[in-house]
């Protein structure tokens, strides 16, 4: 006998102006919750920042800083990273999982700076995705983090929770941005970014969300209805 199948979740429907005044009430409770929400990446500037969140793909923040304390002892550069065998820089950070593709990204990204960038993080989005293993969400992190410039960056946990608070249908990092941008205030960007990702990372997790202690519960339509969601 064949198994039943799950019935399938109705597509999400989202009310931007609803979604925009929810988010104001919701931001300022986290903002209560976590009041020095920030990267839990450990860094110095913007080129450790780079290559932490490079390495933190597919790797949780807490391996990123154990191997980084010592990377970047050894490392102190662009021009360390650049000259560096690309096999040893594969042993330093082989814990991180797919450390291959991670050490030729940092490499080539390290060379990119010293040929283009005078060995400098640039400054804007257009030129930090042109580096080796920086896409837009990395690009976002160094911007909001290491300058103060304005980001959203969408991360697992912000992809998952803005839909399941209900502030957008988009499950495709660059179209959420987007769709954050609209409802979310720009001086909040980075913020809203920092709070949302501790809110999914120590209560709202993916298999189990703690609606009970959860401190925006009211104002999410998932912890009332969770079969549409």
């Amino acid at each position: 006998m064949a198994a039943k199948k799950k019935p399938a979740k109705r597509k999400i429907k989202i009310d931007k102006k609803d979604a925009a005044k929810r988010i104001k009430k919701i931001l300022a409770i986290l903002k209560r919750e976590f009041p020095d929400a920030r990267t839990e990446l450990n860094y110095k500037g913007a080129f450790q920042l780079m290559v932490a969140t490079i390495l933190s793909a597919q790797c949780t923040d807490v391996r990123v800083n154990i191997v980084t304390k010592d990377l970047f002892k050894k490392y102190k550069s662009p021009k360390d990273f650049a000259q560096a065998n690309v096999k040893e820089i594969e042993a330093d950070i082989k814990s991180t999982g797919f450390y291959r593709n991670k050490a030729k990204n940092i490499k080539a990204a390290s060379q990119a700076l010293i040929e283009k960038f005078d060995g400098k993080i640039p400054k804007t989005r257009e030129e930090l995705v042109t580096l080796a293993g920086v896409g837009r969400k990395t690009a976002n992190v160094i911007l909001a983090n290491a300058f103060g410039i304005p980001a959203i960056s969408c991360d697992t946990h912000v992809i998952r929770l803005s839909r399941r608070i209900g502030l957008s249908a988009n499950s495709d990092p660059v179209k959420l941005e987007f769709d954050l941008a609209e409802i979310v205030e720009e001086k909040d960007w980075a913020v809203f970014s920092h709070t949302v990702i501790l809110l999914g990372r120590y209560v709202c997790k993916a298999r189990k969300p703690n609606c009970n202690n959860c401190p925006i519960t009211v104002y999410c339509p998932a912890a009332h209805k969770p079969e549409l969601w």
